[in-house]
């Protein structure tokens, strides 16, 4: 399973604060591509409120989709999930924020950091981030 931090995913292109759900939509399509191609189980966590139309904890063509609880963050939120995990160490967990890398792998997780991740997207896609 891969576990995103995606809004650490989204700061690796430029411009993608203008319209933040678009920037969501937009990665969810590149996460569901890597789902069917690699044949990967992925979960994504975004900050703010869900999207119109996408519930938290809902699935966007096969990519698990959360959002951090009201008066919190995506980075506790992904704490939560990770420490639900049965199997830590087939985790892998995305993300550039360092303290919650620490985190997540005194909990037996696997990290990757996101822009080395976006390039892996970008790879799969024929994309260019710029």
């Amino acid at each position: 399973m891969v576990l995103v931090d995606g809004n650490n995913v989204m700061g690796q292109r430029v411009g993608w604060h203008r319209d933040k759900p678009a920037a969501q939509r937009r990665l969810l399509l590149e996460l569901a591509a890597m789902t069917r191609q690699q044949g990967m189980v992925v979960t994504v966590v975004f900050d703010g409120k869900p999207l119109d139309g996408i519930r938290d904890g809902g699935e966007v063509d096969g990519v698990k989709v959360y959002f951090a609880r009201p008066g919190s963050d995506a980075d506790e939120r992904i704490v939560e999930l990770a420490q639900d995990v049965t199997e830590p160490e087939q985790v892998l967990a995305v993300t550039s924020d360092r303290e919650l890398s620490d985190r997540l792998q005194s909990l037996g997780l696997r990290t990757m950091r996101s822009g080395r991740f976006r390039s892996r997207l970008e790879e799969l896609s024929g994309t260019s981030s710029y």
